[in-house]
């Protein structure tokens, strides 16, 4: 199955096909990175931690496939949760949010570079930013905060 040319131009999010669905995903990571939400305000804040699965390498999932079993709440993003949720929690430069929310691509996502790296050159990427949360307690999440991802 190929992908259509700009095909996200023409089709709504519900629309899209598998491949379609999954080339949205840039591969930066930050979805991966553990978020603090305050529960007076409903604010999220970025840490610099990310799941023990994510590949710091590759920045992709290490057990993609069965996330949310090893994971339960990490959250299997499909048409049907984008229109039960806002993705407030997640970053502003996410395709999927973007998408959803009527705004275009950013110009280094891949499926207008035509290049994986420009992620990282923009970047975007989380590549090697960040620790694992198997590196750090629960209870010192909170100096972890960052700002680097919006």
């Amino acid at each position: 199955m190929t992908l259509q040319n700009e095909f996200w131009k023409h089709k709504t999010l519900d629309q899209l096909n598998q491949k379609e669905w999954e080339s949205l995903c840039d591969h930066c990571g930050r979805c991966c990175l553990i978020k603090l939400e305050d529960e007076d305000t409903g604010d999220y804040y970025y840490t610099d931690i990310v799941c023990k699965y994510h590949d710091q390498q590759t920045c992709q999932c290490t057990q993609y496939q069965n996330r949310k079993t090893l994971v339960p709440s990490c959250l299997k993003l499909d048409p049907n949760l984008l229109k039960k949720t806002t993705l407030k929690w997640f970053p502003s430069t996410c395709a999927y949010r973007l998408l959803s929310e009527n705004k275009e691509l950013l110009w280094w996502h891949p499926l207008l570079s035509k290049q994986a790296e420009t992620v990282e050159s923009a970047g975007v990427s989380i590549k090697y930013k960040c620790i694992s949360e198997e590196s750090i307690a629960e209870e010192d999440w909170e100096d972890r905060i960052i700002d680097w991802v919006n």
